[in-house]
């Protein structure tokens, strides 16, 4: 009895172990509050080893000079054995769970939200497809929509469901082309409009042309950026019958084939072109010309694709009317500032993972875009500095807190080159050659004219593809710089733009259209117009409910004393806001 005794009140091998911090659900507590295991909560094959375990630790356990019991080796190895068990049955269960999701919703799906880290930019570049079908290009692959609809090249059709729902969320944050497209009611100002369009093809953009069609247009799309377009938005829009030729990471060779399907179609004759950058109205011109007697007027948001139709104008081979939305005000400081001066940091981000603190950037440009990336850098404890060719731009630079310099003082030590220009060979060769080892070259200007890459594929220098859209361009002795989107606009190319912000350009575009369209023979002539005041107020008050924004409105005699009318235009054609 007295050995029995011994056995009994011979100590757990577990009982000082941190159990309920490695498995808190093999524990409850009793009246006291000490914790227990249950044999309800642990799993069946755990409680038996450790019955087990416990059994042999009292058959084994032996006094020691009468200072307690030796515990047994093989005890003790028994409870980890079967702690190491419980946390394989676990891992195996979890496992087989995991695998059971995957089927149901299809391993391919999961890698959309893989791919969304700062390894690649947000777009659906690689998602929802397989290896086979990314190595085929969409012009040697003959697809069609659910509905029979085959007047389209996009990457996959299959991805359309999640181009939808991309759709869906823009359409929350585009208030006031919703607002468009639901006013218009029974009226479709833009019935018989057939507009061919080249911007870049992302969700912000497809429900620019599905209020379009709402309002009577029919449309031909393709993409005015070979890095930007949205593939499952491109297989959305194709699903829903238009007719839309673009893919992310297409060749130059791709980019023309594509704006060519867009116009070359015998049986549909475009009578309105809305362009992003110039490249449509420069095709159009180039292989078709007689076209422009149909066509009505264009439409042209960037500042590379307008000035080429003033420089068009001036010598007078402009043959219809064009509308100048990119200097539109809602385009100019909403677009241009407001977006580029966030976008610039989710694009850096994206593509980089760069820290901002203390690094030295060198903005080329002082415009709307070149001020919003300014300011965007400077808030994140950036030391920025700014070249600009304009006095006035300039004095802005400085007065806004910027060192104004030449590019050939600062590009040896700088850690960041962003062109916000328009222009031509912003960051030629030489500097190229002459920046420090890291330095990031990107642009945030539509063309990708502003960085000479061009110079930079030769066979001294070496590139090195890290992911998408960032490249190592690497010198002989081993400096190497980091190139991104290829020199190509950054914040469509590495990452997107707020839908809220294009809503503005968007409806912008949209009225342009609806304007150019509806004029009465004479009103505009052959040149380049901008929007008129009045409409772009009406855009901006389309927007103010979002903000539950109040208006003030003007006494008739306020009114009076200003020589204002109560409904605007509120400020001269002069103004500068």
């Amino acid at each position: 009895m007295a050995e029995k005794s011994e056995q009994t009140d011979a100590p757990s091998p577990y009982k000082d172990l941190t159990l309920p911090v490695m498995f808190p659900e093999l524990h409850t507590e009793d009246e006291g509050g000490a914790n227990t295991f249950s044999s309800s909560t642990c799993n069946p094959n755990l409680w038996n080893m450790l019955h087990a375990a416990e059994t042999r630790w009292s058959e084994q356990s032996q006094p020691s000079n009468g200072n307690g019991a030796e515990v047994s080796v093989g005890a003790g190895e028994t409870v980890i054995e079967a702690l190491n068990m419980e946390r394989q049955i676990q891992f195996a269960d979890q496992k087989q769970e995991f695998n059971k999701r995957l089927t149901k919703t299809g391993r391919r799906s999961l890698s959309r939200s893989l791919s969304h880290s700062s390894t690649d930019s947000y777009s659906s570049a690689a998602s929802y497809t397989d290896s086979s079908e990314d190595e085929m290009s969409p012009r040697d692959r003959q697809q069609r929509s659910s509905k029979g609809h085959q007047d389209f090249c996009i990457k996959n059709i299959k991805q359309a469901d999640f181009g939808r729902r991309e759709i869906e969320i823009a359409e929350q944050e585009m208030p006031a082309l919703m607002a468009l497209r639901n006013r218009s009611g029974g009226e479709k100002p833009l019935v018989g409009a057939k507009v061919v369009g080249c911007t870049h093809i992302t969700a912000q953009t497809a429900v620019l042309m599905e209020t379009l069609s709402a309002l009577g247009a029919q449309c031909r799309w393709a993409a005015c950026n070979i890095y930007s377009t949205q593939n499952a938005v491109a297989a959305a829009l194709a699903e829903g019958g238009f007719s839309v030729f673009a893919w992310k990471g297409e060749s130059e060779d791709d980019f023309w084939w594509c704006i060519d399907r867009c116009v070359s179609l015998e049986a549909w004759q475009p009578n309105m072109i809305l362009d992003d950058g110039g490249d449509l109205t420069h095709w159009i011109f180039k292989k078709y010309p007689n076209m422009f007697k149909m066509i009505k007027g264009i439409v042209e948001e960037s500042v590379t694709g307008v000035h080429r139709l003033y420089q068009l104008s001036k010598a007078g081979r402009l043959c219809v009317p064009a509308m100048n939305v990119n200097d539109s005000i809602t385009k100019q400081k909403f677009d241009n500032l407001y977006c580029c001066r966030e976008s610039i940091l989710d694009g850096l981000k994206r593509s980089t993972d760069v820290m901002f603190g203390g690094k030295q950037v060198v903005v080329c440009g002082y415009g709307e875009v070149g001020k919003g990336c300014s300011a965007a850098l400077k808030a994140m404890g950036s030391v920025v500095y700014v070249t600009e060719v304009d006095p006035i731009c300039a004095l802005q630079a400085c007065m806004d807190g910027f060192r104004l310099v030449k590019l050939n003082e600062v590009i040896r030590q700088v850690d960041l080159v962003i062109t916000c220009t328009g222009n031509k060979n912003v960051v030629a060769r030489e500097y190229l050659d002459r920046m420090k080892n890291g330095c990031i070259v990107c642009n945030m200007g539509h063309s990708n004219t502003e960085i000479d890459v061009v110079s930079l594929r030769t066979p001294e220098l070496t590139w090195e593809k890290v992911r998408s859209q960032v490249d190592h361009v690497i010198w002989p002795d081993g400096k190497r710089i980091i190139l991104l989107a290829e020199g190509r606009l950054l914040n469509l190319s590495c990452s997107t733009v707020h839908p809220f912000v294009l809503s503005i350009t968007a409806t912008t575009q949209a009225l342009a259209l609806i304007e150019i369209y509806n004029a009465p023979e004479g009103r505009y002539k052959q040149d380049v117009y901008l929007l008129p005041k009045k409409m772009d107020e009406f855009v901006a008050s389309l927007h103010l409910p979002t903000f539950d924004a109040h208006l003030t409105e003007l006494t008739d005699e306020q009114g009076k004393y200003l020589g204002l009318s109560k409904t605007g235009p509120f400020k001269p054609n002069y103004y500068r806001y």
